[in-house]
């Protein structure tokens, strides 16, 4: 991976990280303060609706810093080792929570006639969307796997060919 392209993913991954606390800093506490206006109805749900909100925001942050970090093993050439197992463990964690939190929105919002049914089904598919990318990472650490493995066997051969030149 190229200099320039570890370098705007950089900026990418700044700005939505520096997005999402603006999110949570601003946006959150007026959400919840438009819910407290909103009427009897909107009370039951306030609560939950911000933690669910939050906690996701937390999730993206996580997998904006584990992907930083990846980024500079890319960077130092030290990709295909063991230490980014865990960096894509936390990954797969963290957008399977992300998933999990967009079916427990759907599941709050889904009662009563606040919200149209088909903004409910909307987060259902959202959530499904975002499990579908816990599935396509969990896919990729397995290639990274046997990246790493097949890393370890060249090293070994070229030890042994060392051994017999």
């Amino acid at each position: 991976m190229g200099k320039l392209t570890i370098l705007a993913l950089r900026i990418v991954l700044a700005v939505v990280f520096a997005g999402t606390v603006f999110v949570q800093t601003v946006m959150v506490p007026l959400l919840a303060a438009d819910l407290a206006e909103a009427g009897p109805g909107a009370d039951a749900v306030r609560v939950p609706v911000v933690v669910l909100i939050v906690l996701g925001l937390i999730c993206v942050q996580i997998i904006l810093v584990c992907v930083w970090c990846l980024l500079t093993m890319v960077r130092k050439g030290t990709v295909f080792s063991r230490v980014a197992f865990g960096y894509v463990d936390v990954v797969i964690g963290a957008v399977g929570t992300g998933a999990l939190l967009m079916f427990g929105l759907g599941a709050v919002l889904a009662p009563g006639e606040g919200v149209a049914p088909g903004i409910v089904l909307l987060i259902g598919g959202t959530g499904t969307a975002v499990a579908g990318v816990a599935l396509i990472v969990l896919v990729l650490r397995m290639l990274l796997a046997r990246a790493v493995a097949t890393d370890v066997e060249a090293a070994a051969l070229r030890s042994e060919l060392g051994g017999v030149i």
